[in-house]
């Protein structure tokens, strides 16, 4: 009995040393702050959505203390293994994949699988082995075969097509770039590259539907009963929330249907119409302990690798906060962005809770030299 006992307690210990506790405290309250807003928006189905996310985020916080046991060192071993397997998926939902605008899923019958998600971790981890091995700041050829690296992916994901998670998977390579000390000025040139290129995907590139969406971020009041409806309604909830909100399963724009969305893409604009400012203050901070979690875990590595990887998930994390929080108040288009962690959805959650588990190996074995 006595061996059982500590056998159990060492397991125990070693299940508390390779997780972050501070992090895990922070996304511990930010997923039961979304099962609680995701059971208000889900009215009659409340309690459904809750228990399959809740297994969803089982099966992440499952992925996320494996791959804080993995060291770095082996991360980076297996890194062009992970990226060409990420791949594949993305050709393959190009032939078989469903979607309301596209093709985006897998129909795997029990769920269904978005590959582009995967992107979010796979990407990073081979821009930075590649830039890993490489003399840094990156010369030009440098650079440019990291451009390569990130534009295959982003290409496929745009066939599908998914602009707004393409824009993700791509903006999260480019961070690597930044870490490794590429100079400003080249973001700056690359920003003017794609604003001169916008007339020419305007007509030759974007789908009727993106068309829309951009000219309703413009003027949604132009079409308020069609293309407009959804960010007016997402911005009478946010006002309507005020400095405390309507009340737990109070909100009139989810509750009577008005809102679009409201389990996945404008979840946000559920807690703000129910718990108002001090609940998006609230949320806000603990994205804000988050992003400056994995930060602190960045600049505190002692591999190259580890160091790139960790602040590039970090920064990535900020990004899908700031654009869906950006795009639910008008601030920027509509692209389909779920908010981190509180949106419906079962690849994104889990490759996120992965990707926090790749910072927590970080914090692990930081006496890993590369």
């Amino acid at each position: 009995m006595n061996t059982i006992v500590q056998w159990l307690l060492h397991l125990l210990l070693r299940f508390v040393r390779t997780l972050d506790w501070s992090l895990c405290a922070a996304l511990f309250a930010l997923m039961a702050i979304a099962l609680a807003v995701l059971y208000s928006a889900g009215g009659q189905n409340g309690m459904d959505l809750v228990v399959a996310q809740g297994a969803r985020y089982g099966v992440g916080l499952a992925a996320m203390w494996g791959l804080s046991r993995v060291t770095p060192l082996r991360l980076r071993d297996v890194t062009p293994l992970v990226y060409a397997a990420t791949l594949l998926p993305l050709l393959l939902v190009l032939v078989i994949g469903t979607g309301k605008h596209g093709k985006h899923w897998i129909d795997l019958r029990l769920f269904y699988f978005q590959p582009s998600e995967l992107l979010k971790l796979s990407l990073p981890m081979m821009a930075a082995w590649y830039l890993d091995r490489q003399l840094l700041p990156p010369r030009i050829g440098v650079v440019l075969a990291t451009v390569v690296l990130i534009a295959v992916p982003t290409a496929l994901v745009l066939l599908q097509p998914d602009f707004g998670t393409a824009m993700l998977v791509a903006i999260s390579g480019c961070f690597v770039l930044f870490l490794a000390g590429l100079p400003w000025w080249w973001f700056a040139i690359a920003f003017g590259g794609v604003a001169g290129a916008a007339p020419v995907a305007w007509f030759w590139l974007l789908k009727p539907y993106q068309k829309d969406r951009i000219l309703t971020f413009l003027d949604p009041e132009s079409d308020p009963l069609g293309a407009g409806w959804n960010i007016i309604q997402s911005k009478i909830a946010i006002g309507s929330g005020g400095m405390t909100g309507q009340g737990w399963m109070q909100g009139s724009q989810s509750h009577l249907d008005y809102l679009p969305e409201h389990t996945t893409d404008f979840i946000f604009a559920v807690l703000s119409e129910e718990f108002g400012w001090i609940g998006v203050a609230t949320v806000l901070a603990l994205y804000l302990f988050v992003v400056g979690r994995c930060l602190w875990i960045a600049a505190e590595a002692r591999d190259g690798y580890a160091r790139l990887l960790a602040g590039s998930l970090g920064l990535a994390f900020f990004v899908y906060v700031i654009v869906n929080g950006g795009m639910i108040s008008g601030l920027l288009p509509v692209v389909g962005v779920p908010m981190p962690l509180l949106s419906y959805g079962g690849t994104a959650a889990v490759s996120l809770l992965a990707g926090l588990g790749v910072v927590m190996s970080v914090r692990n074995h930081r006496p890993i030299h590369g």
